[in-house]
């Protein structure tokens, strides 16, 4: 079988997508109960957005053909349980140049909205009361980004017209970039008390599961805001609410562990907590940059080209 060849599953129909090449037989399947063919002729597999790796993984076991798996999403934990069940040299790749733009717009606004009080000014309104104050503004600001990939690097584009006074990048390992330079994760337990905001950006693996723990958080200066727009498994839930209980730090939360957050869950109810439910890349700009990423990743597969954005292959 050919590159040109085969089934590619989409969770787009085909027509709403330009410019996708010919020579491929273009299937729909949104993570349904009925599958859209054998998925033994799948050739190239687009992950459904936002549906769990109940669904991810459920057809992998008989694509025996698949050469690539695709997410539509910057992590990829939730295909990763299913990669043993694929032959060697299946490449896996993320949706790099999709979310940046939304989720770091919802890092700044989870920032602001935590630190202005929006909240409270919410409830406020519901009670009918003007509830005036005064309250911190992001200017003049620490911040520290933990998790420097091109999300981070993005949510720093965004922070630099706020004035804050300091940004600092950590990721797994150090380098430098135009903006400045970049600590490991080692230096973490020095870096943190000098933060204000603490964003995290970070994907989801065994370095950085449970990365957010007592210890983490105990670094952190009283009054400081944890900002989490990576995935729910980064914070030790317990943790977290040990310290927002006593008032000491607030948290702003675009995911959770567990999530979706169950009803009855202390969190819902946690002093100092703003909870969004994992929309960080859930808005309008999500299709247009999902449509012209996977036009763009088939248009290299067919031709034979080398796709982009593999960041891992089965072996």
């Amino acid at each position: 079988m050919t590159a040109t060849t085969g089934d590619v599953w989409l969770p787009f129909p085909a027509d709403e997508i330009d410019g996708l090449p010919e020579g491929l037989n273009y299937l729909f399947w949104d993570g349904g109960p009925d599958l859209p063919g054998d998925p033994a002729d799948c050739v190239y597999y687009v992950v459904p957005y936002m549906k769990g790796t109940t669904v991810a993984v459920r057809p992998l076991a008989a694509m025996s053909a698949v050469r690539v798996v695709q997410t539509l999403s910057a992590g990829i934990d939730h295909v990763e349980p299913g990669l043993p069940l694929l032959r060697a040299g299946v490449r896996l790749c993320n949706a790099k140049g999709v979310h940046e733009a939304s989720t770091a717009e919802l890092t700044i606004a989870l920032i602001l909205a935590s630190l202005r009080g929006f909240p409270g000014f919410v409830h406020g309104q519901d009670a009918e009361e003007w509830r005036s104050g005064f309250y911190p503004a992001l200017a003049d600001k620490s911040v520290l980004i933990v998790g420097y990939g091109s999300i981070g690097a993005a949510i720093e584009d965004r922070l630099v017209p706020f004035e804050c006074a300091r940004v600092t990048r950590v990721a797994r390992s150090a380098r430098t970039t135009g903006r400045g330079p970049v600590h490991p994760l080692g230096e973490l337990p020095a870096l943190l008390p000098g933060a204000d905001v603490v964003i995290l950006s970070t994907p989801l693996n065994p370095s950085t599961q449970g990365l957010v723990d007592a210890g983490f958080l105990a670094a952190m200066p009283d009054g400081a805001l944890l900002v989490n727009v990576a995935r729910g498994g980064v914070v030790d839930t317990e943790a977290l609410l040990g310290e927002l209980v006593t008032g000491r730090l607030r948290a702003a939360l675009d995911v959770t562990d567990p999530e979706p957050l169950p009803k009855g869950h202390a969190l819902w109810h946690a002093p100092n907590v703003l909870i969004t439910p994992h929309v960080g890349g859930s808005t309008s700009a999500f299709a247009p940059r999902a449509k012209r990423l996977l036009a763009e990743q088939l248009t290299r597969f067919a031709a034979g080209e080398p796709v982009r954005n593999v960041v891992a292959t089965t072996g």
